[in-house]
């Protein structure tokens, strides 16, 4: 067997054996070679230690459902894609429902692509928007069958998912910004699941956006909640208020997306240390400006601009880098560092 960087196996020599001839079969890129071994190594340790149906249907549906969305994914990778969240429930008449149709509309105009959830109300009014050329739907199964919308129905980008871990966690990975409208305690769930990935740092800084028409209290009432039981009572910081933007227009919404990837193109964690890839380098006196301002995230040094790193696997290698050492706790500061990147370097 060839040299690995690691020993996971089963520790049975004709089940190795054969597991190397997989992967050999699968040809896969050096760097995730020790990876697809990895996967192929758990299927088989899986099948020789579990005897439990249910457990291997839960497992065997979540891997084929995630292998689906990548497939369905990777033709899209060069295109910004935001994920449309709100209530299956509101009816066409709706302010919020044309409002969702106006984004989506013009996300599709921007050169955006919109996700949904596949079924009716603000899901529908995304896919309508964005047409079909521009929307992905994520539908669910549930015990009531929620049907497709008609605007994604068909759609060779509409995928069924039989789990809402392995849905929300498509709509995270594969989403740049999420844009939440009203809704019930699905659209809340996936809120605060954003948010949580965002604030603890398992996914990178992105836009959310709390929509609804001028005069709307929804996320107004939601805010306050916040301000005054969660940030009260010290069970959030104030900082984290800024992980969200409340917007009730869609010139704004748009505005405030195309903005937010304007210098700013992704980031990585390479242990404690984070870099920030640009569509810009920025010039010295900033780099220092932005060293001073924000030096309550920085454990060693100040911030510097390069090029990329070999951990980073060779993605995205002409962009300009700002690296630094990172605290790895205050990630609304990170989010607000990267807002003020954008607004310096305009």
């Amino acid at each position: 067997m060839p040299n690995s960087k690691n020993h996971y196996s089963v520790g049975q020599a004709k089940a190795d054996q054969l597991i190397e001839k997989l992967v050999e079969f699968c040809e896969p890129r050096a760097e995730i070679r020790d990876l697809l071994r990895e996967i192929l190594t758990t299927s088989v340790k899986l099948g020789l230690e579990s005897s439990h149906v249910g457990e291997m249907k839960l497992i065997n549906s979540s891997l084929k459902e995630m292998r689906y969305a990548l497939k369905v994914f990777c033709a899209y990778e060069d295109t910004r894609r935001a994920v449309i969240f709100g209530s299956a429930r509101t009816p066409e008449t709706d302010p919020c429902y044309r409002m969702a149709m106006e984004t989506a509309k013009r996300l599709t105009e921007a050169g955006w692509m919109t996700i949904t959830g596949a079924g009716g109300g603000i899901m529908e009014a995304g896919n309508r928007g964005a047409g079909p050329d521009n929307s992905f739907g994520i539908n669910i199964s549930l015990p009531f069958e929620q049907q497709a919308n008609p605007y994604i129905q068909g759609n060779p980008r509409l995928m069924h998912f039989r789990y809402f871990f392995t849905r929300k966690l498509t709509f995270m990975k594969e989403s740049h910004a999420t844009l939440l409208f009203p809704g019930g305690f699905g659209t809340l769930d996936e809120g605060y699941e954003t948010l949580t990935l965002v604030q603890t740092g398992k996914t990178e800084p992105r836009p959310i956006l709390l929509m609804e028409p001028a005069g709307g209290t929804y996320w107004k009432s939601w805010i306050q909640f916040a301000e005054r039981e969660l940030v009260r009572q010290n069970l959030i910081s104030s900082d984290d208020l800024s992980l969200f933007e409340r917007v009730h227009d869609v010139d704004e919404a748009i505005r405030y997306l195309q903005n937010y990837y304007k210098v700013f193109h992704s980031m990585r964690y390479i242990g404690d240390q984070v870099i920030v890839r640009l569509h810009q380098a920025p010039p010295t006196e900033l780099t220092k400006k932005w060293s001073q301002d924000f030096a309550d995230i920085l454990t060693q040094g100040p911030m510097e601009t390069g090029s990329n790193l070999p951990e980073e696997n060779g993605e995205f290698p002409g962009l300009p880098r700002l690296s630094f050492k990172f605290n790895n706790k205050s990630f609304a500061r990170l989010h607000q560092l990267i807002l003020r990147i954008n607004q310096d370097l305009a």
